[in-house]
């Protein structure tokens, strides 16, 4: 243990960490995992004492279960599926199992989401558009609900050997320009970079100086399991009415109510049965009765705001910390999953001493158009939900749009996230895309060979062409030579983002691999295998 005495306050302030990320949620947690893979030091901190029982996100997008596929953590995932599949089907008469390929029409249980409540019909989906089918393999793990997930992150992160101290609040920091020091409930805390991934009210924000701008809440919404002694009474699905919107399921017990006239006076207080059960009459006409709560219910506001920069100086943000909004899809865990794997990789080669020029600027760049589209996105539910007569017309045209294959593929491509894409110099489709599942003839995927994490680089070159180029980079590139076929290479970042891609093995692929490996991965390696990553 390394101390550095603090002429201020006399005391001794541990500097063996290089990073420490505030917050225990996925985000937090998924950061930490891919700081520790690049070869980081890293620790986390979290107020809460024990991980958070609210319910949440009740499924992840594609991105997210691909990056967990690309860790080792699928099977694990698509246990997580049957088992929440099992719990559904006792309550809505089917418990398919997960789908096994694409094509034709796709079982109940494959996951689409809704938009505004409304439910997008799988067997309207074109399941055989190429961008679902290319991205197919880790569909046995989509039903992930967020506690369950931050309970298979949480034991990722402990094979790690990361240190996560539950019960331990910022109150302060100082930024000095080559560190931070953090004080917090537990005593003061020196690292090289503070990473707030602690949620919407985040302190790391807030002590930072970072602005929020955005957009004010104008409604209230709950969510809770409950017992409920005359469920009858309630319709499964969501039902509108001029007070608001409830829904009922897919969970035996699973309740949502939204209501338009007003945000909450205040948020901090914790939701009530009272609360919930008064709410659910109210929308729902009706008196029916909640017996007890079966888990903490969770109360939201359509706040939607995105933080003026993703980072100052040694301090940054992701997840929540960095962006809110209504939680209709889900998204907000997936945005933040997607700003941690983006992250993880360019702070670890900050760290590690092989970033190039600029890299760790570009996390900002890369992740903020995303981050605003979910925004507009969650904005435009909203605005279809809404109980007056205008959104209820909208509302009819909307579901018009919906009960079409075209218009329900559309809105399932964009909900699961296999369109998402990164504005990046190359003139290959795949680049700046998510990877797509690519099988190898020995009957692996390119995923398998990224547990490790670092870049992976499929070569299918007759000579090894490329992979030579790749061993210059020893210890941040996976090679996985592949024989023959198309793409004949493909650079994959530790995120899952192509970064190059070639159909041909000739002087201008081995040019712009080139130009790719320079460009994220730096300097060709001074010392082979040093460094962590791969």
């Amino acid at each position: 243990m390394t101390t550095y005495a603090n002429d201020d306050d006399d005391v001794d302030v541990d500097v063996d960490v290089d990073v420490t990320v505030v917050g225990a949620g996925p985000v937090g947690l998924v950061l930490a995992a891919e700081l520790a893979l690049s070869g980081a030091t890293v620790r986390v901190i979290e107020r809460r004492a024990r991980p958070d029982e609210a319910m949440k996100a009740q499924s992840i997008n594609v991105p997210t279960a691909e990056a967990l596929d690309r860790r080792g953590l699928l099977p694990a995932a698509e246990q997580v599926q049957r088992e929440t599949l099992e719990r559904v089907g006792s309550f809505s008469g089917t418990a398919d199992a997960p789908p096994a390929g694409v094509g034709g029409r796709a079982p109940r249980s494959r996951f689409t989401g809704h938009f505004a409540g409304m439910s997008l019909d799988p067997d309207l989906v074109d399941w055989s558009d190429p961008d679902l089918a290319a991205h197919a393999a880790a569909d046995g793990a989509r039903m992930v609900p967020q506690p369950q997930l931050e309970a298979l992150l949480a034991g990722h992160v402990a094979r790690l050997g990361v240190p996560v101290r539950r019960g331990v609040e910022v109150t302060a920091l100082d930024d000095t320009g080559d560190g931070v020091f953090v004080t917090t409930t537990a005593g003061t805390m020196r690292t090289g970079w503070l990473v707030g991934c602690d949620g919407g009210h985040s302190a790391v924000r807030r002590l930072a100086g970072i602005g929020f701008p955005g957009t004010d809440p104008e409604l209230t919404g709950y969510q809770a399991v409950a017992d409920i002694a005359d469920p009858e009474k309630l319709a499964n699905g969501w039902v509108w009415s001029t007070r608001g919107a409830y829904r009922y399921g897919p969970q035996p017990g699973r309740v949502a109510t939204l209501e338009f006239d007003a945000p909450p006076a205040d948020r901090s207080t914790p939701v009530t049965l009272e609360q919930v059960q008064t709410s659910l009459r109210r929308i729902s006409g009706t008196d029916v009765t909640l017996t007890a709560l079966r888990a903490a219910p969770t109360r939201w506001t359509d706040n939607t705001r995105q933080a003026a920069a993703y980072r100052s100086g040694h301090v940054l943000l992701a997840g929540d910390a960095a962006h809110v909004h209504p939680p209709f899809g889900g998204q907000g865990l997936n945005l933040g999953v997607g700003d941690a794997m983006n992250l993880g990789w360019k702070l670890g080669a900050v760290v590690a001493g092989w970033a190039p020029d600029g890299l760790l600027d570009t996390y900002d760049a890369e992740r903020r158009p995303l981050g605003a589209w979910v925004l507009d996105w969650t904005r435009a539910q909203i605005g279809v939900l809404r109980g007056d007569p205008k959104s209820a017309a909208l509302r009819e045209v909307v579901a018009g749009l919906l009960s079409t294959r075209d218009g329900t593929t559309y809105a399932v491509k964009k909900i699961s996230g296999v369109t998402q894409h990164v504005d990046l110099p190359g003139g290959h489709p795949l680049v700046g895309r998510f990877v797509p599942d690519l099988w190898c003839r020995d009957g692996s995927r390119l995923a398998d060979h990224g547990h490790g994490g670092g870049f992976l680089l499929l070569d299918r070159t007759p000579d090894g062409a490329f992979a030579r180029l790749a061993a210059t980079r020893s210890g941040r590139v996976t090679t996985v030579t592949d024989g023959h076929g198309t793409p004949t290479g493909v650079l994959v970042r530790p995120d899952g983002v192509v970064a190059w891609a070639s159909d041909t093995t000739g002087g201008a692929a081995v040019a712009g691999l080139e130009a790719a490996l320079r460009r994220w991965t730096g300097a060709p390696s001074s010392a082979p295998g040093k460094e962590p990553m791969g």
